[in-house]
């Protein structure tokens, strides 16, 4: 009697890029940002996009998030082509589908912890008591509880960019975008906040991509494009 393996599913496509393209300026100022690049980023996992300045990492995540249209190629995402969809659809994707951590976390100044959480909420016209009580429970999740009606600015740099990354995965987004989440963070803390995301953060149907040149948080991601020159030279697995 022979024992039966069963073999893993294949992972589920989140992100199709093929071809994408993007240039700026036409003629003899046309400089493209973005070469016919192709990639595929699959449910399940964090992958990062690494490169010096300048090498087309963010116009990459733009194109892909469904901000800046590309010139050439398409975009696939959750199996939807999205650069076929009106200016409306498109705001509709990003509010429901895309989560975005910037690197300057981009909290209001004036508004509660809680507060800036719950800002996706309420843009989906959810009750303002309900939106606050469920954004609390995500600043537990991410190990804020006491800290739900404080201001930013009386938080850490790590502090803030927990609230942001509670504030971009509290209305459930398929896709994770976090560009740079580190460059304002002490080595330490930086590891932190990448072990919490990949420990709480992630599961099966979220997709996390992260934009850095911080070597120091390779060892969690689960593959690694890199880029130079708006090309993709070389992909790694993680080293985890």
């Amino acid at each position: 009697m022979t024992d039966s393996v069963t073999e893993k599913p294949p992972a589920r496509e989140a992100i199709v890029a093929d071809g994408v393209t993007k240039w700026f300026g036409e003629g003899d100022t046309r400089m493209t940002a973005v070469d016919h690049v192709n990639f595929v980023a699959h449910f399940g996992e964090i992958l990062f996009i690494v490169g010096p300045s300048g090498s087309g990492k963010t116009t990459l995540l733009s194109m892909v998030s469904g901000i800046l249209r590309p010139n050439e190629g398409t975009v696939t995402v959750n199996g939807t082509d999205i650069w076929t969809m009106n200016n409306d659809q498109l705001a509709d994707f990003r509010l429901h589908t895309i989560g975005f951590v910037f690197q300057d976390y981009h909290l209001f100044p004036r508004l509660t912890s809680a507060e800036n959480v719950a800002i996706p909420l309420i843009l989906k016209q959810r009750d303002w008591n309900e939106s606050i009580a469920e954004a609390t429970k995500y600043l537990e999740i991410v190990g804020l509880k006491n800290r739900a009606d404080i201001l930013p600015v009386k938080l850490s740099g790590g502090e803030q960019q927990r609230v942001a990354i509670a504030r971009a995965i509290v209305s459930g987004p398929q896709i994770l975008i976090l560009d740079e989440p580190t460059a304002s963070l002490d080595g330490d803390t930086g590891k932190m906040i990448i072990a919490f995301i990949k420990e709480q953060v992630l599961n099966e149907n979220r997709c996390i991509v992260i934009i850095t040149h911080d070597a120091r948080i390779n060892e969690y991601a689960d593959r690694i494009i890199h880029m130079e020159d708006g090309r993709i030279t070389g992909l790694d697995k993680g080293t985890e």
